[in-house]
């Protein structure tokens, strides 16, 4: 068998070193509506003047920019020194995964690039807080709090009459605290758990934001009323009972037509004829 190779040979003076495209910072964090530095260096062999363009990567690439100038949205409000793009007041529009790449057409390799990813922090704005007024002792309850904007996502605590609710301890607490989904629960609350609550939202950037106090009052079950309405029901009942028997002892009635029916909590009587037995 004969085999064959090729072997290329550069001239004497030709590039060896393809372009080489690097960041100081692949990652960078910033709070939101300040500035933010993309970093990229490059080093070319021969090519004096490559050709620098940064994209963004979402669902469709777009250029941030090209061809000299900035793009849509970055017009006007970004600066490039070297292949360094600055991102003057980043919003959370501004969060994603940047490229940069240099074209350097008289290099051996003449493309080469890096990636930046922006992350844009949001403090907590004030927390929306669910507080139902008025329970009933021995009722599950929940209270719930939450911030929708915050970056990362906001921790939460809840405080009864100004003071913290600790996590309990022990697995057969009255209650339980998730500190990510905001959620107070109480298994069954007592008079005891009255008072007026709030929570903090807190993620580390900015300041913790709280929700005005809202009041719960935690009331006995009312046992008078419900044994009067019982007795109530239970009395009408009797009566509806008595007069049909009476209604239908005199005669007035046959036992084919009368019947007691309850709706909605009262009692009626229906017939389909109203007469005399005696009369048919």
């Amino acid at each position: 068998l004969i085999s064959y190779s090729c072997i290329f040979v550069l001239p004497p003076g030709s590039p060896s070193v393809p372009v080489t495209v690097s960041t100081n910072r692949p990652k960078v964090e910033v709070e939101e509506f300040s500035d933010a530095e993309l970093s990229c260096r490059f080093h070319t062999e021969t090519d004096p003047n490559p050709r620098i363009e940064w994209k963004k990567k979402a669902k469709e690439v777009s250029f941030v920019y090209f061809d000299g100038r900035f793009r849509g949205p970055f017009e006007g409000r970004a600066t490039i020194d070297g292949a360094t793009v600055t991102l003057h007041r980043v919003t959370q529009e501004d969060a994603g995964e940047y490229r940069c790449e240099i074209s350097a057409s008289l290099d051996t390799v003449s493309l080469g690039e890096t990636n930046v990813t922006l992350n844009v922090l949001v403090p907590p704005q004030t927390p929306t807080c669910e507080v139902p007024a008025s329970a009933v002792t021995g009722s599950a309850v929940q209270l719930r709090c939450r911030d929708q904007q915050s970056v990362p996502p906001a921790t939460y605590s809840w405080f009864k009459d100004n003071k913290p609710i600790s996590k309990p301890r022990h697995a057969n607490a009255t209650y339980l605290i998730n500190s990510h989904t905001g959620i107070l629960e109480f298994k069954a609350v007592t008079k005891e758990d009255s008072g007026r609550y709030s929570c903090l939202a807190s993620n580390g950037v900015g300041s913790p934001k709280m929700c005005e106090a809202k009041p719960m009052t935690i009331e006995d079950v009312n046992m008078t009323v419900i044994l009067g309405s019982v007795v109530v029901v239970f009395l009408l009942l009797v009566v509806c009972g008595c007069g049909g028997m009476l209604l239908h002892r005199n005669g007035l009635l046959t036992r084919r037509s009368f019947w007691i029916s309850q709706c909605h909590g009262a009692a009626h009587i229906s017939s389909q004829t109203l007469h005399r037995a005696d009369d048919t």
